[in-house]
C-alpha cells in the first residue's frame, strides 16, 4: 500500500510545486493588480503579439491555456474593465470572438518582464535546475496529452 502515500504520488507533487510557485508570483503580481490566471493571459497575448496569429481569439486563447470558456471568459472580462485588453465580435461570424492588447497592456509588459527573474533569484532556484525541469514537464505534458 505505500504506492498509497501522498509522498508517492506525482500529482500531488506538480500541484504542490505550481501552489508554490503561483504563491511566489502573487505579491509581484498584487502589486500590479493581476492575478496568476490574468498574468497567464497577458503573455500568452504579448506572445501572440510578437508572432502575430491573423486574428487571435478567444477560442485559441483557451486551447492555449488549457481553460474553458467558463473560466476564460471571467478573466477576459476583468482584463477589459483594467483597459488590458479588447475583445471584439468577428464580422463574418459572431460566433467567433477575437482579443486583443491595447496600449495600456503593452505597457504593463515592460512592468511584467523581471517577474520571472525576480521569483528565481528570491528563492534561490538554480536556473539550470528549474530548465531542466521544465524539459520534463514539457515532454511529460506530451504524453498525458
Amino acid at each position: 500500500m505505500t504506492d498509497l502515500r501522498l509522498d508517492n504520488q506525482l500529482c500531488f507533487k506538480l500541484y504542490a510545486a505550481s501552489r508554490a510557485v503561483t504563491r511566489g508570483y502573487k505579491p509581484m503580481l498584487d502589486a500590479l493588480g493581476l492575478t496568476y490566471p490574468q498574468y497567464l493571459v497577458m503573455l500568452v497575448l504579448w506572445e501572440w503579439r510578437d508572432e502575430p496569429l491573423q486574428q487571435p481569439t478567444v477560442k485559441a486563447l483557451g486551447q492555449r491555456l488549457s481553460l474553458d470558456s467558463g473560466t476564460l471568459t471571467p478573466l477576459l472580462k476583468r482584463l477589459q474593465q483594467l483597459a488590458l485588453v479588447e475583445r471584439a465580435r468577428a464580422v463574418a461570424d459572431e460566433r467567433e470572438v477575437h482579443v486583443s492588447v491595447t496600449a495600456k497592456g503593452l505597457a504593463l509588459r515592460a512592468q511584467v518582464a523581471p517577474l520571472r527573474e525576480r521569483l528565481i533569484c528570491d528563492s534561490g532556484v538554480d536556473l539550470d535546475r528549474a530548465q531542466a525541469l521544465a524539459q520534463g514537464l514539457d515532454a511529460l505534458l506530451r504524453q498525458f496529452n
